[in-house]
């Protein structure tokens, strides 16, 4: 489990499937036990006042975003309104709790060099796979497969891309509003074309 600081009201929450294995919750489990699901909330917010000082004291939101294959990111908000003020609060550890699920079917990782990019691009096309969108954030590289479009089985895509790059930690909606595009449509297929065949051409 990873946590981040975001601003003095958010924080970011990043859990593999193995953390939440050893919490005792699968996959499924996020979608069909909302109370088991919220208690893990609660447990994941006192680690992060222990360990960031923040303290979720009144309403707060929780945006979970699921990755295939990869695991989920938690943004945990502080909420300054609250419909419900029919709550008499005499438990000092009460959170009231407003929980948002999105599940995504992007494959999104990320790179500090561009030359991992390129050796994973060279990897990948030798495996048949072409698809991809290449973006720069914050002098970082992500590429984001849609899980319904890779030609290679999705594990498969998935341990290649780490032995690469990162889980990224960010989701696709803030790449797409505040990241570059580089190659919008088969990156994979440019890349190789332009960093492996064109050097290799000359």
């Amino acid at each position: 489990m990873r946590l981040e600081r975001l601003n003095s009201d958010k924080i970011k929450i990043f859990l593999t499937f193995d953390d939440l294995n050893e919490r005792g919750i699968s996959k499924e489990d996020m979608w069909h036990d909302l109370p088991r699901v919220e208690q893990l909330f609660r447990d994941m917010i006192m680690e992060a006042d222990d360990e960031l000082g923040f303290q979720a004291d009144g309403p707060i939101e929780v945006e979970v975003f699921s990755l295939p294959a990869q695991g989920m990111v938690v943004i945990v908000s502080k909420s300054f309104h609250s419909d419900s003020d029919i709550f008499d609060d005499e438990d000092d550890n009460y959170i009231e709790m407003q929980v948002t699920l999105d599940e995504s079917y992007d494959i999104l990782y990320q790179f500090t060099d561009f030359e991992d990019v390129i050796s994973l691009a060279r990897m990948l096309h030798h495996m048949g796979e072409e698809s991809g969108i290449l973006y720069l954030f914050e002098n970082k590289y992500y590429i984001c497969f849609d899980e319904d479009q890779v030609s290679i089985d999705v594990p498969i895509l998935v341990s290649v891309l780490a032995e690469f790059g990162n889980t990224s930690t960010i989701t696709i909606h803030r790449l797409m509003e505040y990241g570059k595009p580089i190659m919008e449509e088969k990156a994979i297929k440019q890349l190789h074309h332009f960093f492996i065949e064109g050097k290799t051409s000359h």
